[in-house]
């Protein structure tokens, strides 16, 4: 094929759409890619999590001292001796279990002069959204042993009004900021969630990885499958516009 021949079948080429077909690809294999990516944090993460296990469980104290350190403090295990305050109870609303519609409980332990929110485990909830759970908060002193989780703010389609709140509090998401105004003293910016062991709390049904590696990676092979369906179809469509245009032109 010569130069001019060249010239004459790119002019030919319908031009958005062959830049469109390419955005659309390359939107395609980004998402795949995107998809490995979270696979391998996932995997790095449970690999995190079995060497945390075999370790001794760690004070306020020195969990504190490890904040702000590269491999963060998410997952560590803490032992917590302090008290509980029975005057506020949050429930993080819209938590299913197995199908269930239910709600985790949340209390505030001050433990040597820190507040920290805890997760008590999961609450089946009621169809009538009017009715909310009943709760018997827990009171005293306790010694507890948990793991830390800092706190991944999701997708709010609008702020939550927390004003003139009446106790159990619905809520919709854990903002811990908003949280401190409301009882009037700062709170550590992580969760202590109860080890399944604990006999104080609820169900004790969360996951730190939701979404296991291997289904971040079964995704990514949707994604790039649908890249080469997509490109196929067009260079497929491509080539039928072009041998219907030659025919045209006979």
């Amino acid at each position: 094929m010569d130069f001019v021949s060249l010239k004459y079948k790119l002019k030919q080429l319908n031009w958005p759409m062959v830049l469109f077909t390419m955005l659309v690809f390359s939107l395609l294999i980004k998402l795949g890619f995107w998809q490995i990516d979270r696979a391998l944090e996932k995997e790095q993460r449970q690999q995190r999590i079995s060497e945390l296990s075999q370790q001794q469980a760690l004070s306020l104290t020195q969990v504190l001292a490890l904040n702000g350190l590269q491999d963060g403090i998410n997952d560590l295990p803490i032992k917590l001796a302090g008290e509980f305050d029975d005057d506020k109870v949050f429930l993080l609303d819209n938590q299913p279990d197995k199908g269930r519609f239910g709600y985790r409980v949340y209390q505030i332990i001050t433990s040597s002069g820190n507040a920290v929110l805890i997760n008590l485990g999961w609450v089946r909830g009621s169809i009538d959204r009017n009715v909310l759970p009943e709760i018997t908060a827990i009171s005293g002193q306790h010694i507890i042993n948990g793991h830390v989780r800092e706190i991944e703010m999701g997708i709010q389609l609008q702020a939550q009004n927390l004003t003139n709140p009446t106790w159990p509090l619905r809520v919709q998401q854990i903002e811990l900021d908003k949280f401190s105004q409301l009882i009037g003293k700062k709170l550590l910016p992580f969760v202590v969630y109860l080890d399944k062991k604990e006999s104080i709390g609820y169900k004790k049904n969360w996951q730190p990885i939701v979404m296991p590696p291997e289904k971040h990676r079964a995704y990514a092979f949707q994604w790039f499958s649908l890249a080469l369906a997509w490109i196929s179809l067009m260079i497929w469509a491509a080539i039928k516009m072009s041998k219907s245009h030659h025919d045209n032109t006979i």
